[in-house]
């Protein structure tokens, strides 16, 4: 189908003058309409990795890699074993850690909160909030000096800022003369963070580990061990021989089974994204069979003669597939070299455009994530590209099959 005369003819009737300028309108309106759909699909697959990566860094800031903990979620030998994690080559940082929910009171407003203990010198190997201070450090958490973190929007809720007093309000009861009544402990405000996360700036208090243990009465117990591993993204098979390894005597579970929904969410929304942008795609690919028609129309007297003259049917669907053929690669091609374009420099191009319009699309003070960031990954690139092309060329099977089903002698009657 595809010898050298007919890519040699399918190749000379992308240079040759039609008779009609629709005709070369129409071709090239599928060309750009081809390359704007990869170019979309690229640049908007490229963003949503882009937000997916941000998004899971912002979450592993707080979040660990992975969590040990006891049956009944509660560590008494975590010192022991911390060292014996240590040692196990996946794994890179370890912390303790206690969580429990608590009500915190600031005036006359209340907030339930997610109360996390800590080592603020062992955390920072497994989470960046340290990094993430607004106001004060992570090391001013001193144990017994009753001092407490807040999230940015919890202290922004709470109205309290470094030095406010706060009271947390534990679940845990004392029992009294005068009845049954929770524990309550005054704490000092020594410092603010902010990850970019609603869920975390909201609803996260850290205070010393030490004062943790004393408010819940865990005396020197804590809720398990926070890992940080080299692999993040190989974390379920880590922790599953990781829990091999410790026969079966600990919980260990990975951040991809805390966040299992979000991140699904985001794949599912990445590929009905890709459907969508691939009608444009479509659209555009099927211009192709307008196009080839009209040309098919057009060369009627040449497919006679070269039918006359012994090309086969099959040739003749060969000279229209690389006429086709040609057309989806050239919209393809600039396609996908304008989307990787915009995709490595979107970075730069947004800002330029909010500031030539004095808009900005992604106000600060409503998102986290007030640009509009990109990971181009060059195997959704390939996908895209073959895809696209695939289509194009089965836009083109019709058209070559009209041509090739050409009668020489009803088109020569009149010639």
């Amino acid at each position: 189908m595809f010898k050298p005369l007919v890519l040699f003819i399918g190749l000379r009737y992308t240079r040759a003058k039609r008779r009609t300028q629709f005709i070369s309108f129409i071709t090239l309106t599928s060309v750009l309409g081809i390359a704007l759909g990869v170019t979309a699909l690229i640049t908007v697959l490229s963003v949503m990795n882009g937000f997916e990566s941000e998004l899971r860094q912002r979450i592993l800031g707080m979040t660990a890699h992975a969590t040990v903990t006891g049956d009944n979620g509660k560590l008494s030998d975590w010192p022991v074993l911390q060292a014996k994690l240590k040692d196990y080559p996946h794994v890179e940082g370890t912390a303790p850690f206690i969580s429990g929910q608590v009500m915190i009171n600031a005036g006359r407003r209340v907030s339930g909160t997610m109360l996390r203990g800590v080592l603020p010198l062992e955390e920072s190997a497994v989470s960046e909030v340290g990094q993430k201070m607004l106001s004060g450090e992570l090391t001013d958490l001193q144990a017994g000096g009753y001092r407490i973190t807040l999230g940015s929007e919890l202290a922004s809720y709470l109205n309290v800022r470094v030095g406010d007093k706060v009271t947390v309000i534990s679940p845990q009861v004392n029992s009294t003369p005068g009845g049954i009544v929770p524990r309550l402990r005054r704490f000092t405000v020594s410092g603010v963070f902010e990850v970019g996360m609603y869920e975390y700036d909201r609803n996260m208090a850290i205070i010393h580990i030490n004062d943790a243990a004393k408010l819940l009465r865990l005396k020197s117990q804590v809720s398990g061990l926070r890992l940080k591993l080299d692999d993040l993204f190989n974390a379920p098979q880590i922790s599953h021989e990781l829990a091999r390894k410790l026969y079966g005597q600990y919980y260990v579970s990975d951040w991809t089974k805390a966040h299992s929904n979000f991140f699904q969410a985001i794949r599912t929304e990445k590929r009905v994204m890709f459907i969508i942008l691939l009608l444009i795609v479509a659209v555009a690919a099927f211009n192709i069979v307008s196009t080839l028609v009209m040309v098919v129309t057009d060369k009627q007297g040449d497919i006679a003669i070269l039918k006359t003259q012994g090309l086969s049917a099959m040739n003749v669907m060969g000279i229209f597939i690389v006429l086709g053929g040609i057309i989806g690669l050239i919209g393809t091609l600039l396609g996908t070299v304008l989307g990787v374009l915009l995709a490595l420099n979107i970075e730069t191009i947004v800002p330029a455009i909010e500031q030539f319009f004095g808009v900005q699309f992604m106000a600060a003070d409503v998102y986290y994530i007030s640009s509009l960031p990109s990971k181009l990954v060059w195997e959704d690139v390939g996908v895209i590209a073959l895809v696209a092309f695939s289509l194009t060329l089965l836009a083109t099977l019709y058209p070559a099959w009209q041509a090739s089903r050409v009668n020489p002698a009803e088109v020569l009657r009149y010639e």
